[in-house]
């Protein structure tokens, strides 16, 4: 492996980010230490002041560039947090930013964004996925003979990343056993990796990313860094198509384990830390925790650290968050419903066909032709998922059911 961080590096970077980064808590869960029988730590990275690590990374590589350099000005590529971190650190050093974002990247991210760099930035928003905005960014920066700040797979990046791990080290008296962090270019893990190797190297590091969105794991699986073809670009700030070649060569050698974990599952997690812990964390900011479930066993009784990676969301999101909680958790479901064409079908279907705790939640109807039976897309929200059966066979036993749409994503899509 040609390049690995140097823990003496890292304590440099440290240094160097001390005038823009702050010293994150690590608070103790009372709610997951009790859940899962541990002792379960949150290192709060959304509690930067641009509100994910990303600071770290970004201000360490652009305060090491030379003053030429700094007079030619950067460029970054980025769904979001790097891209704040990357504004944040060059208003603070007074050097033009060029900034390329997905465009679907949500607002609450570019708007943020042109707040800490002030006229210091200029945002272009390009294509529908992160790669798509880096490989503009790169044709951009080349032409205009700037500075590339890559948001992952640079040294000076990766060693401002690892500066996470070295508050860990000193901010815990016991041995730390787990640390869940998320992986989406392998900056903060690779990072990790560096410290917890030279300091403390029994501690196992595990790595999370979306599901729809594996490409770290599906790169060690092969032994080779791989680009997918599709990604699900839900949880943006960790949904990249490529990891970087020195995050790549650093993760597989390096990292304990590599999973994956479902977008409702990460949802559902969302919502719980809002509603029960009053935290607001991103998607991406909520895998290391949503990973939890899956370790339950291994983690009973041990000490662990998750990273609460970022809190960069978007409140226009919250209703797409809860949707995709509840399909993952079989409490919503949608049908086409086939209404007989006779007074009463309605009513009938309210008070015969759902059950006591059920609620619609969604209904689309048109009458098209005198046919015997007119369909309605029909949404229905479930307080358990043990509900589900019963209702199915009450609509078939009244000839209502026409379709369920759940398991036909392409049909879903369509409809709902």
């Amino acid at each position: 492996m040609e390049y690995f961080p140097k823990v003496e590096d890292i304590q440099q970077a440290a240094l160097t980010i001390r005038q823009v980064s702050e010293v994150t808590p690590l608070t103790p869960s009372i709610r997951l230490s009790k859940q899962f029988g541990a002792n379960v730590f949150l290192k709060r990275e959304d509690l930067q002041r641009v509100r994910s690590y990303k600071i770290r990374g970004a201000f360490n590589k652009i305060n090491s560039l030379s003053q030429e350099e700094r007079r030619h000005g950067v460029v970054c590529a980025s769904a979001g947090n790097h891209a704040q971190g990357v504004a944040f650190a060059c208003r603070h050093l007074k050097i033009k930013a060029t900034i390329y974002m997905p465009s679907v990247t949500p607002r609450q991210k570019v708007e943020q964004t042109q707040m800490f760099g002030e006229e210091w930035v200029h945002i272009v928003l390009e294509g529908d996925t992160f790669d798509d905005s880096y490989n503009a960014a790169m044709k951009y920066c080349t032409a205009e003979n700037k500075t590339f700040i890559h948001p992952f797979d640079d040294p000076k990046v990766i060693e401002g990343q690892g500066t996470v791990g070295l508050e860990l080290l000193e901010q815990t008296t016991n041995p730390i056993d787990y640390i869940f962090v998320a992986i989406g270019g392998g900056g903060l893990a690779s990072g990790l990796s560096a410290v917890f190797k030279n300091r403390s190297p029994k501690t196992k590091i595990i790595g999370v990313e979306p599901l729809g969105a594996p490409s770290m794991k599906t790169s060690v699986e092969n032994n080779r860094n791989t680009e997918l073809e599709h990604i699900d670009k839900f949880i943006d700030g960790a949904a990249v198509k490529k990891v970087g070649d020195l995050t790549f060569a650093i993760c597989r050698e390096h990292l304990y384990d590599i999973v994956t974990v479902h977008e409702g599952k990460v949802c559902q997690t969302i919502l719980d830390l809002y509603n029960r812990d009053a935290i607001v964390v991103e998607p991406a900011g909520a895998l290391s925790i949503a990973a939890l479930d899956a370790f339950a066993d291994q983690i009973k009784g041990k000490n662990v650290v998750c990273i609460v990676s970022g809190s960069n969301n978007d409140i226009t999101r919250t209703a797409e968050i809860k949707e995709r909680a509840l399909l993952y958790g079989k409490l919503k479901h949608y049908f086409i419903v086939r209404f007989p064409q006779r007074p009463g079908a309605l009513k009938q279907f309210v008070a015969e066909i759902l059950g006591p705790t059920d609620d619609i939640t969604h209904f689309e109807y048109s009458k098209k032709s005198s046919k015997e039976n007119a369909p309605a897309v029909v949404g229905i929200e479930l307080k358990n998922p043990e509900d589900l059966q019963p209702l199915m066979e009450r609509m078939k036993a009244n000839n209502f059911f026409g379709e369920y749409i759940n398991d036909k994503p392409d049909l879903f899509q369509y409809l709902v």
